[in-house]
């Protein structure tokens, strides 16, 4: 009598990971990540299905931007008439490293001065990363929350999106970050949370009970030690403009000449103000090949279910 073969963690995985993208790009790329491998293993070791849990939860990260801009009330007002629930919430401290973990897969295109700027935003506030749940349908609720956060670029955005709702600023600061489809959801779970705080995390998301009242006390918290600030162009412009002529440096243009000439000198103008004025005048990409991973659309998925 012949035995059955064993399936090998890397079968499993890879079995998993086929039901939650329809990119065989991402499934053969997190096949082989640690952080995947991380959240399935404890998963499959604390009896959870993978597959059910990350189509019927997303997790949904306020960044620097949006605590100052007082965009958590709004956020939790959003998320319950789109038909989402907050199961978790939890702060987090940031730093670039974790920021460059996330985007591993799409900062092949970053320039340069974007991954300044972003190494500068995580240092301006904690950020908050919600868990958030909903009916699972022909849609996993990843898919449909980003479809409905909206898109990075302002000009793209539509009445009804979370990005359109907080307000409209710019590519870089978008406020909100949510996971492209189902595997990205396995993944962001051990970027943002050590084993013990995602054994807490799951079991809150399991229970199911509404925890928005975490997130707006967090959120309070956060605002008493960060200051609101004004997201304008030319106010940036201006305190850029002041903190080099108190360092004795005689800069013209209207932007990025300014930030150029302060690097360069080794002056560091105040932080928020080189953010948004760096965010409208300094690129953000490298020529113009993809991301290693493109983000999966609505569309790309009912394709690869089809």
């Amino acid at each position: 009598m012949t035995t059955a073969p064993q399936h090998t963690v890397e079968d499993r995985l890879r079995a998993v990971l086929t039901r939650l993208t329809p990119s065989p790009d991402k499934v053969t790329a997190y096949v082989g990540d640690t952080y995947v491998q991380e959240t399935a293993e404890q998963l499959e070791r604390l009896e959870i299905d993978p597959v059910a849990f990350a189509r019927r939860h997303s997790l949904l990260l306020l960044k620097p931007d949006a605590i100052v801009a007082r965009s958590v009330e709004p956020t939790l007002e959003w998320l319950p008439a789109n038909g989402f629930r907050v199961v978790a919430a939890r702060r987090l401290t940031v730093n670039p490293h974790l920021v460059r973990a996330l985007w591993y897969f799409a900062w092949n295109i970053a320039s340069r001065e974007r991954r300044r700027l972003a190494d500068l935003l995580v240092g301006i506030s904690d950020v908050l990363v919600l868990v958030v749940r909903a009916p699972d349908g022909e849609l996993p609720v990843p898919i449909r929350l980003t479809e409905a956060k909206g898109p990075t670029d302002p000009r793209r955005r539509k009445p009804g999106e979370l990005r359109y709702a907080l307000g409209r600023h710019n590519f870089l600061l978008n406020l909100v970050h949510t996971p492209d489809d189902p595997a990205d959801v396995l993944r962001e779970l051990a970027i943002y949370f050590d084993e013990d705080t995602r054994a807490e995390v799951l079991a809150e998301a399991l229970a199911g009970a509404d925890r928005s009242a975490d997130a707006a006390a967090a959120a309070a918290n956060l605002y008493g030690t960060v200051p609101a600030r004004s997201f304008e162009r030319e106010e940036a412009l201006r305190v850029v403009r002041d903190d080099l002529a108190r360092a004795g440096i005689a800069a013209e243009g209207d932007g990025a000449d300014l930030l150029y000439a302060a690097w360069a000198a080794g002056v560091r103008p105040d932080p928020w103000s080189t953010l948004v004025l760096g965010s409208y005048v300094l690129p953000m990409r490298v020529g113009t090949q993809s991301q290693t991973l493109p983000p999966v659309t609505a569309r790309e998925w009912m394709e690869g279910r089809s």
